[in-house]
């Protein structure tokens, strides 16, 4: 065993780079975003015109695209590897029963039956097999016998296939004996497909030994006169590895270059295990190469690791129909898109504008057009519709609409590739306005009808539209505000305190109600996320914390199902210690809805106007209007999607904040029952709960007005100068009953009377 360097991040490959390690978001982006980033803020997709052996390749936020890691180190080669011994086999064992031996569990199946080849004698799994396939078939044998040396190295090879935070202990592969068993079996092969598995076999036995030097010669004596397949690139991988594990980077990358040039598959695998090196490193791998081609397939990692720009400019030099500048154009093509910050919060359409102009690279835009224009690369409609996107983010729109124009025809007729120019042709329209108009309006209405209700839910794979769908209600909003259609503005991208504003709340409420709106307009209202009733129970909410019931109750009347929403405690109840949860789990001989609760508010305010039963009247009143502030246990009466959601006052905006912990209502009303109370008793509990608002009145000066949480404070407790409620009700009321009561219940009372 041996004890391997240790990294935050290990990552050793089946496909011979044992020495490979280390973290690559450099080459991936500034910062953890993952793909979500990526694709939410980017318009162009480079799934929709290249090859997709290159796709954890794409720029990325995560270790590869897509993927995140590449866990394929076990399973990469085994659809390729099941079909071609299928078809060695072919009418000796059928595919089910091959792609068990090399694929599934069957180590014991293949170590019994190598005991019944070589000692003649039945077990259980040649009794089981011989019943399914010949045992004595000449190429069932060579199967199975090929299989029992291959295992065993594979024992080792799969255990060193992990990531690891944490010092690791990687497996060397000492046993000589296979390997001697290998080297027989290589030599001794007259069959070329036998001969070849053989010479990957031992090339890797070689890897995982403890002598890799027998890789590096072994490689050298035979790599000539076999056969360029996929096996031979594998082994390269792993010759390339062991001049990895001795630093010797130039070589080690000129060798998985010529592996990530000539074996898609392993595209992710030799990226990954290219190592960026100083500029001497660099120049000596490219002496190495032995043509343009291998030169280009350099370049073609390097632009991975560090400048696309340079390393295109450079292929195409080198290449021009090199498939691996078409990666890079993706990759430069979202680099581009990222250096876009839109800010129209704070700048002006206008200024946004020129700020998008300056973030932009006039030299990408150049390099793409001559490598556009000369029509050399091997898919030139790629280079063209991304030298109109950059012409589009360019300002250059005339041009970018004649180049899509121009490209049309010749894109793939794929529903991506098609679904692709038609976002980027929507992106230079919408661009184009500065201003709305019926004439703007029609330019870009039938794409967004497409992109705001179409797409969501007729998704096409891998098309990135949400960057399209967002940026545009963003832009629209920023020309309506601009043009003083505040409703408008909101529609498209709405803000937390516009219903804050009782103008804007009116406003708003004209247009909803209006019967004959414009096709944008019919758009903006469909996509908002609001309707009429929840400004209508907005308003009721509003109306009862002004104590204005009537009103509430004639807005609530016209917010459809809220007026039946039903209180899960009893919102009248006035208990001493404030349990919201527990006042919810308790039993209640009657539930009430919202719109009950409202109606009896004003049928006691009517009783308190008329001096009908003032004392208790009163005293509910002042419960119910405390229970619906934050304190209470009703605090859903106030919640939804205008004013928000959450436990915490530092939750919701500063209008919001202000009503939902305001104790001007209970304190109204507790002191209407004080002043109409006939005993010590009602007295007592007027002044209790007259000091829980006093306390209330505290937490808001003290924390929720400087937009600071409750929550970040253990036992807080009251200041002294909040306490003159407890005073009153230690120095008047300790003769009463609900005095004691208050002590055994009150925490924070109890404490104050001890002194604790």
């Amino acid at each position: 065993m041996k004890k391997l360097f240790s990294s935050k991040l290990l990552l050793v490959f089946s496909t011979g780079l044992l020495f490979t390690y280390g973290l690559i978001y450099a080459c991936g982006g500034d910062g953890w975003y993952g793909d979500w980033y990526y694709g939410g803020n980017s318009n162009f997709a480079p799934e929709a015109f290249v090859d997709n052996s290159y796709s954890p390749l794409f720029l990325s936020g995560d270790v590869f695209y897509g993927i995140r890691f590449d866990d394929q180190h076990d399973s990469r080669f085994n659809t390729l590897i099941t079909a071609d011994w299928e078809t060695f086999l072919k009418g000796s064992m059928n595919a089910e029963t091959v792609k068990f031996f090399l694929i599934d569990k069957s180590e014991k199946d293949i170590n019994d039956l190598e005991n019944y080849y070589s000692s003649k004698k039945e077990n259980a799994s040649s009794s089981k097999w011989s019943a399914v396939f010949n045992l004595n078939d000449k190429k069932v044998k060579a199967f199975l016998r090929f299989l029992y040396l291959a295992k065993k190295v594979e024992a080792t090879s799969v255990s060193n296939r992990y990531w690891s935070y944490d010092v690791v202990e990687v497996k060397v592969f000492s046993d000589w004996e296979t390997i001697a068993g290998i080297e027989k079996a290589y030599q001794n092969s007259s069959d070329d497909f036998l001969k070849n598995r053989y010479w990957f076999q031992l090339m890797k036995a070689y890897f995982y030994s403890d002598d890799k030097q027998k890789a590096i010669d072994f490689f050298d004596k035979t790599s000539e006169s076999v056969v360029k397949n996929t096996l031979y690139y594998r082994a390269l991988g792993y010759y390339a590895g062991v001049y990895y594990g001795r630093e010797e980077y130039a070589k080690s990358n000129y060798l998985y270059s010529k592996v990530f040039d000539k074996c898609p598959e392993m595209r992710v695998v030799t990226a990954y295990s290219f190592h960026p090196q100083e500029e001497t490193d660099w120049n000596e791998s490219l002496a190495l190469a032995k043509n343009n081609q291998e030169k280009a397939a350099l370049w073609a990692i390097h632009g991975y690791y560090k400048e696309e720009f340079k390393a295109i400019a450079a292929i195409f030099e080198l290449d021009p129909s090199s498939e691996h500048l078409n990666y890079l154009l993706t990759r430069l093509i979202n680099n581009q898109e990222n250096k876009i910050s839109d800010n129209y919060k704070d700048l002006s359409v206008a200024d946004n504008y020129k700020a998008k102009l300056a973030q932009m690279d006039k030299s990408v835009l150049s390099l793409v057009q001559k490598i556009a224009g000369s029509k050399e690369t091997n898919k030139p409609y790629l280079w063209n519709i991304a030298l109109g996107y950059l012409q589009s983010l360019n300002g250059e729109y005339a041009k970018a609409d004649k180049t899509y124009d121009g490209v049309a025809s010749k894109l793939p007729k794929t529903p991506l590739a098609e679904g692709q120019l038609r976002i980027l042709r929507f992106v230079n329209n919408l661009n184009k306005i500065t201003k709305i108009n019926s004439s703007a309006e029609k330019t870009i209405l039938k794409d967004l009808n497409w992109i705001y209700k179409e797409l969501p839910s007729h998704t096409i794979e891998n098309l990135r539209f949400n960057n399209a769908l967002s940026g545009s209600k963003t832009y629209l909003a920023a020309l309506y505000k601009g043009q003083k259609n505040d409703v408008m503005s909101e529609l498209f991208l709405p803000t937390d305190d516009f219903y804050d504003n009782d103008e804007n709340l009116q406003a708003m409420k004209d247009f909803l109600s209006k019967t004959k709106k414009s096709a944008i307009e019919t758009l903006a209202a469909s996509i908002y996320t609001l309707k009429l009733s929840d400004i209508n129970n907005f308003q009721a909410v509003k109306a009862a914390f002004a104590d204005d019931i009537p009103e509430a109750i004639a807005f609530m009347e016209k917010s459809d199902s809220t007026q039946y929403e039903v209180f899960l405690g009893n919102p009248f109840n006035g208990n001493i210690k404030d349990c919201h949860d527990c006042e919810h789990a308790a039993y209640q001989r009657r539930k009430f809805t919202q719109m009950e609760f409202l109606k009896i508010i004003k049928e006691m305010e009517e009783n308190v106007a008329n001096n009908i039963d003032v004392y208790n009247n009163s005293l509910l009143l002042g419960n119910a209007f405390y229970n619906i502030s934050h304190f209470g246990n009703a605090r859903s009466f106030y919640e939804g999607p205008i004013v928000g959601y959450g436990s915490d006052p530092s939750y919701f905006r500063e209008a919001i904040k202000k009503m939902i912990v305001s104790s001007v209502l209970p304190k109204k009303y507790y002191q209407k029952a004080f002043k109409a109370a006939t005993t010590k008793e009602q007295k007592a509990k007027c002044v209790y709960l007259l000091s829980k608002c006093e306390r209330n009145e505290y937490y808001d000066q003290m924390f929720y007005s400087q937009n600071m949480s409750l929550w970040d404070y253990y036992d807080v407790g009251v200041s002294s100068s909040a306490r003159n409620g407890f005073k009153t009700l230690q120095k008047e009321y300790s003769d009463t009953d609900y005095y004691q009561e208050v002590i055994a219940e009150c925490g924070s009372f109890n404490k104050f009377v001890y002194q604790r």
